[in-house]
């Protein structure tokens, strides 16, 4: 069974992503919420992260632009062989475009949120932003 366009993303105007992305933030799942209360206003070691944002015909749960990082929260829907096959051709755009795509179970977020972001420090890296000796504030500055 091929999945419909709009599960595919496919057949949607710029607009019409935008508005789709909206309306997802607006009615977030339990463990998208969870994981963007420790990732929103730079709070995972000075990273930035959007949520529900439009990349091709697709929009991503949570991205990191400055990682290139695309973060997917998944539903027991996405183990049956449907949405396996979509979310291999996601993956798949995704990679192509020069994103590295983590996927993590909702009941990973829930029960391990700690060892989720873990897992995504340790993809993403030193943080992106000079501490405050290295920006030369602190010691030896007068006022």
């Amino acid at each position: 069974m091929t999945p419909s366009p709009r599960l595919r993303g496919e057949g949607w105007g710029e607009g019409q992503m935008n508005d789709k992305a909206r309306a997802l933030r607006r009615n977030q799942t339990d463990a998208e919420r969870k994981l963007w209360h420790h990732l929103r206003d730079r709070r995972l070691d000075g990273w930035k992260f959007r949520r529900q944002h439009p990349v091709g015909p697709y929009v991503l749960d949570l991205y990191c632009a400055d990682a290139n990082l695309v973060i997917e929260i998944d539903g027991g829907q996405h183990d049956d062989d449907e949405h396996r096959k979509h979310d291999e051709k996601r993956t798949a755009y995704l990679s192509g475009q020069g994103l590295k795509v983590m996927r993590f179970w909702n009941n990973e977020v829930m029960g391990n949120t700690i060892g989720v972001l873990e897992a995504i420090r340790e993809v993403l890296g030193p943080s992106p932003q000079p501490s405050p000796r290295e920006r030369g504030e602190g010691e030896g500055r007068r006022a």
